[in-house]
């Protein structure tokens, strides 16, 4: 029998990389991966033109066209990309910020409000330090390059939220060293960190904090998931299971290779020390998949989408994600 012949869109990351070399195969599909690092494209040609069988999607995107009746794909609980992100919180040290409290009032900007980073961002420093984001006015636009985040095709929120678009002809980062923005939270970090004295991170001890913040509360931010076409997995049914146990093969594939130090596989001189540090706060798998492992943190997600106003209602998360045989 022939093998289904699909199109796949992720980046090239390690977890991936045994489905790209051809190392871990689903069983009876053929997917050919186009190696995209730009996320920002593949989720801004899923929405436009629903390009590609298979591919990386942004949870937040994914969630919020669910909710809405109004997507295309289904989702396998597969998170590609996933990351902490109090370290990403950039302040200017003249805003009188030393605390997240002092957030409120204040201009702050953001690629894209609705990013899941962003999410994760504003949602913890509502939950875990009690700050009013209605009160952080917001300026959307890239961080380190003038003009917009890519050409997003975003939802409506439920309820209108103050956005002002950056015109200024100048990168967020700019504006943030010039005073004219507070704050900076996103994806990465203004190029205005390394220059300029007065900016600095929110959470200079980002690592401590976040380690801390996953001990205390289960959460490990997913950013993306692998979503599937709506009309492939109603068509071949079996895909969905196919995937997702090839994708667990592959990550621990990757995660054995990382844990073998007779030669360093990645350019992290204190990998060993890091190693030791993974299997102490997650127990030696720092990236599972499956709904159950990450019940804590997609409960969070549905909570921050809700709180700011991407989605009418808190969605059960055993919602989002078809079912697989054996997954859990």
């Amino acid at each position: 029998m022939a093998r289904l012949q699909l199109s796949f869109a992720c980046g090239l990351y390690d977890r991936m990389l045994p489905i790209y070399t051809g190392d871990v195969r689903p069983n009876g599909i053929d997917l050919n991966f186009l190696p995209i690092d730009a996320p920002r494209e593949i989720f801004d040609r899923l929405a436009a033109r629903q390009e590609f069988d298979v591919a990386e999607m942004s949870c937040s995107e994914f969630v919020s066209r669910t909710a809405a009746g109004q997507c295309d794909y289904v989702a396998i609980p597969v998170f590609p990309s996933r990351q902490f992100r109090h370290g990403l919180v950039a302040i200017n040290m003249n805003s009188g910020i030393e605390t997240p409290r002092d957030l409120e009032g204040k201009r702050i900007g953001v690629p894209l409000y609705t990013m899941t980073a962003a999410i994760y961002i504003k949602g913890f420093l509502q939950h875990d330090y009690g700050v009013d984001i209605t009160k952080l006015k917001w300026v959307q636009g890239a961080i380190n390059l003038t003009g917009g985040h890519g050409t997003p095709t975003i939802m409506p929120l439920v309820k209108p939220v103050a956005i002002e678009q950056n015109t200024s002809g100048r990168t967020l980062g700019d504006l943030l060293e010039a005073g004219e923005l507070d704050a900076i939270i996103g994806t990465t970090l203004p190029a205005s960190l390394k220059r300029a004295k007065h900016v600095r991170r929110l959470f200079p001890n980002f690592h401590e904090v976040e380690a801390d913040y996953y001990k205390r509360t289960g959460i490990f931010p997913v950013m993306h998931l692998i979503a599937i076409k709506k009309s492939v997995h109603e068509r071949y049914p079996f895909v969905a299971t196919s995937l997702y146990h090839a994708f667990n093969e592959a990550k621990n594939v990757s995660l054995a290779k990382m844990k073998n130090l007779a030669a360093l596989r990645y350019m992290l001189p204190w990998m060993a020390e890091q190693l030791d540090e993974i299997d102490d706060v997650f127990g030696g798998d720092p990236w599972p998949y499956g709904v159950e492992p990450n019940r804590a943190t997609l409960n969070a997600l549905v909570t921050y989408l809700h709180d700011q106003h991407l989605v009418d209602r808190r969605m059960d998360v055993d919602d989002l994600f078809v079912q697989v045989e054996g997954g859990h």
